[in-house]
């Protein structure tokens, strides 16, 4: 195998050997100057390089986006951080009001720059990007930056331990989504006061009126949001006023509670299947009439609402007459008919005889001293604002105590024959 002896120079390249004019040497000899020349061209484009693609930090804390840039076409004229969605044309950052005396811009060297946010907030989630210009190049602001999420703590339950008729002993969490380098130490307040600090999990006893925050130890002016057992279950009909058959009716149960709640529902203390904040009859039935209750629990606390009564309204549905005594009505006996029916609100009766509206209390008609004159056809018709309904009718037959006799007509007549 031959020798070869490669050469490079400030400005030149050399390539001997001893195999002068072989093909295999001079294909060598213009590879190696195409790489040489390319990365020439590579150490001296223009470009930005961004340290990190994607940055997460807690809400409250600083942060600092960094990239390295490098102009081979002049000296930089201008440069500047900007947020791309925030106008059409890039506008330095530093100078926009929601920024104000929270952005700084760091060069502690020669092409590398950091723009620093302090007391981060989640409308600080974004992308950044960077932009210069030279006398004759301008860095392309279409290029792709550094995509920052802000992210504020929350407070997670994560197991209810025990519950007791009065409180709930219940494991929570401080969750953050950004993990920073070393271990999170959580401050926790009940009601806005401190009450201690932990690494990981925290047990609290829940009580009615307890409100749970968190926050990132040195951040403690960014809290999470509270959590705190149902303040009151409130339960509500619509539509309002009567209830009819066949309409439709809606129970809507509503809690203010974080975690939000779960609802249970209740019928004359019977628990149903629904597990919605609300219970829908679409098509109501008398059966459904009833106090209804229902709760609100979320993991922390439960709360009962009050009852509401449901009263199903509905014109009269079955009507029946009745006489007494019954058998036969002997002329001179005392006979009373009686007529009721079913009907919410309940239904106001009357007594007909061959379609002439007869006199009486309520619902019943009294013969003192029943005659012949009183056979006939009767009916009871059952009303109220809802609709009506008529009986069938009730034939009425009075029998002589003693002799009867046919009148005109087919009309009978009991007398008394004197010998």
């Amino acid at each position: 195998m031959r020798n070869t002896r490669l050469t490079l120079g400030s400005s030149c390249l050399s390539l001997s050997s001893s195999c002068h004019g072989s093909t295999r040497c001079w294909k060598l000899s213009s590879v190696i100057l195409l790489h040489v020349d390319m990365m020439h061209h590579i150490m001296s484009a223009d470009s930005v390089t961004y340290t990190d693609r994607s940055i997460c930090a807690p809400e409250g804390s600083s942060v600092n986006i960094s990239c390295t840039y490098n102009s081979y076409k002049g000296n930089v004229e201008s440069k500047f951080w900007f947020r791309p969605e925030l106008s059409r044309l890039p506008e330095d950052l530093s100078k926009d009001s929601q920024y104000s005396g929270r952005v700084h811009v760091l060069e502690a060297e020669r092409g590398r720059s950091t723009l620093r946010i302090t007391d981060l907030t989640e409308g600080d989630s974004a992308e950044y990007r960077f932009k210069f210009k030279t006398l004759w190049f301008e860095w392309g602001s279409s290029l792709p930056g550094t995509t920052l999420t802000v992210t504020a703590v929350q407070v997670q339950v994560t197991r209810v331990i025990t519950v007791h008729p009065f409180h709930t002993v219940t494991e929570l969490n401080c969750h953050s989504s950004c993990r920073p380098i070393g271990r999170f130490i959580f401050v926790w307040f009940q009601n806005g006061e401190k009450i201690q600090e932990t690494a990981f999990s925290y047990t609290h006893d829940f009580y009615p009126g307890n409100n749970i925050t968190c926050a990132l130890r040195g951040y403690e002016d960014y809290r999470s949001p509270s959590v705190y057992t149902p303040r009151a279950a409130l339960l509500s009909v619509s539509p309002s006023g009567e209830m009819l058959e066949g309409g439709s009716v809606t129970l809507t149960c509503s809690s203010d509670a974080n975690p939000a709640a779960n609802y249970t529902w209740h019928k004359e203390n019977q628990q149903l299947t629904v597990k919605e904040p609300q219970l829908v009859f679409n098509t109501i039935q008398v059966s459904d009439s009833g106090d209804y209750y229902c709760t609100a629990e979320n993991g922390l606390g439960w709360r009962s609402s009050n009852y509401i009564s449901i009263n199903v309204k509905y014109a009269p549905k079955t009507i029946s007459v009745s006489v007494s005594p019954s058998g036969e009505i002997v002329e001179g006996s005392s006979v009373t008919l009686t007529c009721s029916s079913d009907a919410n609100p309940a239904a106001n009766h009357t007594w007909y005889k061959d379609q002439k509206q007869l006199q009486g209390p309520e619902g019943v008609y009294h013969f003192s001293s029943i005659s012949s004159e009183d056979r006939g056809n009767y009916y009871c018709k059952s009303e109220n604002k809802h609709g009506q309904l008529n009986s069938s009718l009730l034939i009425i037959d009075v029998l002589c105590k003693y002799q009867q006799i046919t009148l005109a007509d087919n009309v009978f007549k009991c007398i008394m024959i004197y010998l």
